[in-house]
């Protein structure tokens, strides 16, 4: 016996969110959604055959939702499956028929904007009958509010929305169909009619806010009217009439004109002149004359709008004053005309008016004439400058005394000089207020003058446009300083530094010097002469160290320098500067402040009798502070000055109170992680300049650091560009002639002993890390970072086995056993290498397996090398050709040496941040060297090295604008960001 399927019904509800819920049944019971979704749009395009119709449960049943605006179509032609047996329900009957009703209205455009509904105070849509199309009868203004006219369907309830939804979606473009999330129209001809106010006076029992005849009145009946004022129907008349507010002429005082004019729709410029009432000139085109009686209706519209515009003589014909006072102006410029314009009328006003309400004020400040001259020092930062105060409105400049004027007049537009200015009186308090505080300080600071000039430039070169700086202190109110001559010539070098007066190379130097380092040392100079701080950021290897040599040399031939300067450096760097100067400047009296024979106590100050530099360590400026501070320093110079980076430590503090006459501070990576480490060395160069650290947080650095704002980070490049002079090496401006740096990854697998440990490591973090506070979580995390790169390095340093022999650690590391192939292939063809290890047991590690496997010494640089030995190695490196592999630890060795013999550098394990990496790769790309540098940078594959490596790449370009990359940013990742970082891809895993 054949079976036939039972019918599935398809039953329907209207939805608040403006959707249709449908759902089906199928012999008395639910079909779930999914079901459901194929039958009905599996051929429905507009929905991609079903694929943005979202699922919803309804009492329990599941169903779908249908968009409003969609739904039309798919009820007058449902696109379903042509075997499946489906019905409407008896309750979806009445939505089928009014589709029919939106569709047949829509081919034969009778749906309009319904006037009676609007009057009522909301919103809707009606049907226009056949007859009011013919222009004949009258059934209710010719319009069918409630029935089809030709099926006779009841609209249901909810068919306003309905016809919203869809003609949102047929007219985006058309203001009127337009809405947000509420239901509101701008304009006031679409909002209830009790929101439009009368004349705008206060109400009384006489006299209520809403004049109650404005709706009453039959020239605001009109329905077709309304449609055409509405943007819906299209108007037929050639012309605009329109109300001109005219300003006062010379010979008028503060009489305004008004006047009611006919403005071309085709040329607003083509206007015809009307009297009071709306007759034309002899200039109306006579196509016109028969639009004539418009012309009136809409004159008594303004009047119904704004009763004050009736003139007084006439009670019969409606007609406008044509001479209002300046009070009378100002309400017409501020909001009559606003309220015109929202009832959909013309209203011409003065040209200049839009202008001026968009012009703030500024407070112009200029510099008293002589300030600066003279060829003397500028006293720095700190320096109190003197303006005299103009108030800058457009074009129109009021001194000091007019402006008070004005503020004891209380007028908000007034006429200066043949022009008009808008003045807001809250504003030209807040313009008191700030001369007077600034009076009260005798002046401004340099600091804050340059400030405000720096920031007013938004592209930091333009020299007018920079004239223009301004303030933060208020919102609605800039302040520009006005350089003199002097100035403007100081500061456009300040910015650009190819403009600083050259020095001709001192005598006592040794050397040659190129020309980019001439300038370095020119710069160095000028900052001195007016008192400035600076940061020489120059690229490892371009000489930082001759340049400031070169300075110090300056500074002894050009000035009586009565106390010596001071240079701050590593430890491991001492030596490097000793023969540096030996070699460049060896006329200099140089004092060593180092080691168990230091001079320490009252004995320190003597000791400087006759010295040019002193030479110590920025742990030795911590611990002798006592000593060092017994001298006000020519001039104080850090090296590698990113050892400053943390505000706070100890170190840091020390260094600060230390004086000196003038601050340089060298350093190729003025950022490593943060923005406040950029900061702490400002803070050193020129103390306060950047503010305090929490403001500078707060208003840059936190900001921009999670943002990534490209406009913050431009303007702490503008504030810090004057002070801070970089050259990188591929700059065409230094022709170095350098040979090329190839940079290359070498990706190796883990063992299965590697791996093991790894995750071994992963499992035992991750089920303590949740039970932690902050802080221990915090130490757990860099602790397991730690052994997860020791494990990619080598099992053995790890597991503490570096003392064993290299036969016991053989094929237990790929990175160990790659690194001694390409190695021994160099060697081979005479080339020399640097290895670069953060972990001392690895260098030892490395360093017998080198002798073991190629037969041949490894030198090895740590922290605890004696600076003696590490003298030795540097030079044996150098110049001797039995050493070909130097193997560095990077903290140690990232710096300040200089190892151009080598023409391969590996980085054996990734310090994660890459300016520290390419320090250390410029230990051998620097200038000296002849051949091209190889540079290998080995990644562990499937492990973090390999996803943090790729998190760098990203973020690269970052690093070169502003900010860098460094490790503790991963202590603050979440637990399940930190399993994606961690997790071991075993594909990788050596088998």
């Amino acid at each position: 016996m054949k079976t036939t399927k039972a019918p599935i019904t398809v039953h329907c509800a209207w939805m608040p969110s403006e959707s249709f819920w449908l759902h089906g049944t199928q012999g008395g019971m639910p079909l779930d959604a999914g079901t459901l979704k194929g039958l009905l749009f599996a051929w429905h395009e507009p929905s991609f055959y079903g694929t943005f119709i979202d699922g919803a449960e309804l009492g329990g049943k599941e169903g779908a939702l249908l968009p409003a605006s969609e739904a039309v179509d798919f009820f007058v032609s449902p696109p379903w499956n042509g075997y499946a047996p489906l019905a409407w329900s008896e309750e979806a009957r009445p939505m089928l028929e009014t589709a029919r009703v939106i569709a047949e209205a829509l081919r034969s455009d009778t749906l309009v904007p319904d006037f009676a509904k609007w009057r009522a105070g909301s919103w809707g849509w009606k049907l226009k009958s056949a007859k009011a199309e013919a222009g004949a009868g009258a059934e209710d203004g010719a319009h069918i509010a409630d029935r089809d006219a030709v099926s006779g369907t009841e609209l249901p309830p909810f068919w306003d929305d309905w016809v919203q939804s869809v003609m949102e979606r047929l007219h985006p473009d058309k203001e009127i169909v337009r809405r947000g999330g509420e239901r509101r129209h701008r304009a006031a001809l679409m909002r209830p009619p009790e929101r439009v106010a009368g004349d705008g006076a206060e109400a009384s029992e006489d006299r209520p806010a809403v004049a109650p005849s404005l709706w009453e009145d039959p020239l605001w009946t009109d329905e077709d009217d309304w449609l055409v004022a509405i943007g819906w129907a299209p108007d037929d008349t050639p012309f605009r009439t329109a109300l001109r507010l005219s300003e006062p002429e010379a010979d008028r005082g503060d009489t305004w004109s008004l006047a009611v004019v006919l403005q071309d729709r085709r040329d607003p410029n083509r206007i015809a002149e009307c009297d009071k009432t709306g007759s034309p000139g002899a200039d109306c085109p006579a196509e016109w004359l028969a639009y004539l009686p418009r012309v009136r209706q809409t004159i008594a519209k303004w009047i119904a709008v704004v009763p004050w515009l009736r003139a007084a003589e006439t009670d019969e014909e409606p007609a406008i004053r044509t001479d209002i006072d300046y009070a009378e102006a100002w309400d017409f410029l501020t909001d009559k005309s606003i309220a015109l314009a929202e009832f959909g009328q013309t209203v011409l006003l003065p040209a200049w008016w839009e202008q001026l309400r968009r012009t703030k004020p500024r407070l112009k400040a200029k510099i008293r004439p002589g300030f600066g001259q003279g060829g003397e020092s500028l006293f720095g930062l700190g320096g109190i400058v003197q303006f005299d105060w103009r108030m800058a409105i457009g074009d129109a400049e009021l001194a000091e005394s007019e402006f008070r004027s004005l503020v004891e007049n209380n007028r908000q537009l007034v006429r200066i000089r043949g022009r008009w200015v808008l003045l807001d009186p809250d504003v030209l308090q807040q313009v008191q207020q700030w001369i007077k505080q600034v009076r009260k300080k005798k002046g401004l600071s340099f600091r804050d003058v340059l400030e405000m000039h720096l920031l007013g430039s938004p592209d930091g070169d333009d020299e007018d446009a920079a004239d223009n700086g301004t303030g933060d202190r208020t919102e609605s109110m800039r302040v520009e300083i006005e350089l003199n001559e002097h100035l403007r010539g100081f500061i456009r070098q300040l910015k650009r530094a190819q403009t600083v007066p050259m020095l001709e190379p001192p005598t006592g130097f040794r050397g040659s010097l190129r020309h980019y380092q001439v300038l370095g040392a020119s710069w160095m100079l000028f900052l001195r002469r007016f008192g400035l701080g600076g940061c020489l950021a120059d690229d490892m290897g371009l000489g930082k160290t001759i340049q400031w040599i070169t300075y110090l040399l300056a500074v002894k031939e050009r000035e009586r320098v009565e106390t010596p300067s001071l240079l701050i450096c590593p430890t491991s760097v001492l030596g490097n500067w000793q023969k540096e100067l030996e070699r460049f400047a060896p006329n200099l009296n140089v004092l060593l402040h180092y080691g168990p024979g230091r001079v320490k106590g009252d004995a320190f100050a003597e000791s400087l009798r006759g010295r040019d530099l002193v030479l110590t360590s920025y742990a030795l400026a911590h611990l002798d502070e006592a000593e060092l501070k017994q001298v006000r320093w020519s001039s104080i110079c850090l090296d590698e000055a990113q050892n400053i980076k943390n505000a706070y430590t100890k170190q840091a503090t020390s260094i600060r109170r230390l004086e000196a006459d003038h601050r340089i501070a060298m350093t190729g990576t003025p950022i490593e992680n943060r923005l406040a480490e950029l900061w702490s060395i400002f803070d050193f160069i020129n103390p306060g300049y950047l503010g305090n650290l929490r403001s500078f947080s707060e208003r840059y650095a936190s900001r921009i650091e999670r943002t990534q704002d490209k406009e913050l980070i431009g303007q702490v490049h503008r504030l810090v560009q004057p002070f801070l002079l970089r050259r990188v090496k591929n700059d065409p401006a230094i022709e170095l002639d350098l040979p090329e740096k190839m940079e290359a990854k070498t990706y190796v697998s883990l063992t299965v002993e590697q791996a093991t440990l790894y995750e071994n490591v992963i499992a035992d973090l991750f089920d303590r890390l949740d039970r932690l506070p902050p802080m221990e979580r915090r130490g757990l995390i860099l602790a397991s970072l730690t052994k997860l790169k020791q494990i990619c390095d080598h099992p053995a340093v790890y597991a503490k086995e570096a003392a064993l022999a290299p036969a016991d650690r053989s094929g237990r590391s790929q990175k160990l056993e790659r690194l001694l192939d390409m190695i021994g292939e160099l060697r081979q063809e005479g080339d020399r290498c640097l290895v670069f290890t953060q972990f001392v047991e690895m260098g030892r590690l490395l360093q017998r397996a080198v002798a073991k496997k190629l037969g041949e010494e490894a030198m090895f640089l740590h922290g605890g090398t004696p600076k003696a030995q590490r003298d030795r190695m540097i030079a044996r490196f150098q110049e001797e050709d039995d050493c070909g592999v130097f193997l560095l630890s990077l903290k140690a060795g990232g710096i300040g040496l200089n190892l151009t013999a080598a023409s391969h550098v590996f980085h054996y394990d990734r310090w994660w941040n890459p300016a520290v990496e390419n320090q250390a790769t410029d230990r051998a790309f620097r200038i000296g060297q002849t051949k091209r540098v190889q540079v290998h940078k080995f990644i562990a594959l499937g492990t973090l090295e390999e996803k943090i490596d790729e998190m760098l790449e990203r973020k690269a370009s970052l690093s070169r604008q502003i900010i860098g990359g460094g490790e503790q940013w991963i202590t603050e990742l979440s637990t399940d960001e930190l399993k994606e970082l961690f997790a071991l891809r075993r594909e990788w895993v050596e088998v």
